[in-house]
């Protein structure tokens, strides 16, 4: 199955707003979506840039939303844990929450990806993207994901 996600901020493959990044607010952007199937227990977040020159770059890490969860409101606080029970990892600038896209030249891609899981993750808050991944391997039940880009 296939998750839908959108954001009222930008469509896929267009422009994130610098409202969004390092060089704006540095606010998460809102993010919604459909399709999360019968069974999901909860739904994690994963946001990279796979065209940082050093590698993958991790901009949130967000697990343990509850299945009925179907957006973000825009600027989730970064808190080690929301409302509701969600936990926020560790991103690549060493901070809980959300880091915007902050390339060193050109057109990078953003993802945010989205999973809907089985079961709830017993992960402690601060975790890293490769700690979500390996307690995620056998409960995903469905992905999408959203694509945005940015240059300064």
């Amino acid at each position: 199955m296939v998750i839908k996600v959108s954001s009222q901020a930008f469509a896929e493959g267009g422009m994130i707003p610098r409202k969004y990044t390092c060089d704006g607010d540095d606010v998460s952007p809102p993010l919604a979506w459909t399709g999360i199937p019968d069974g999901a227990k909860t739904i994690a977040l994963i946001s990279d840039d796979p065209d940082c020159p050093t590698g993958t770059w991790v901009h949130w890490v967000l697990f343990n939303l509850t299945a009925n969860t179907q957006e973000l409101a825009e600027g989730i606080p970064p808190d080690k844990e929301l409302s509701g029970g969600a936990k926020q990892g560790k991103n690549d600038f060493r901070r809980i929450g959300y880091g915007g896209p902050c390339p060193p030249g050109g057109t990078h891609r953003y993802y945010f990806k989205l999973y809907a899981l089985d079961s709830e993750l017993n992960v402690a808050a601060g975790a890293t993207k490769a700690d979500l991944l390996k307690a995620m391997q056998g409960h995903v039940l469905a992905e999408g994901q959203l694509m945005g880009r940015y240059k300064r």
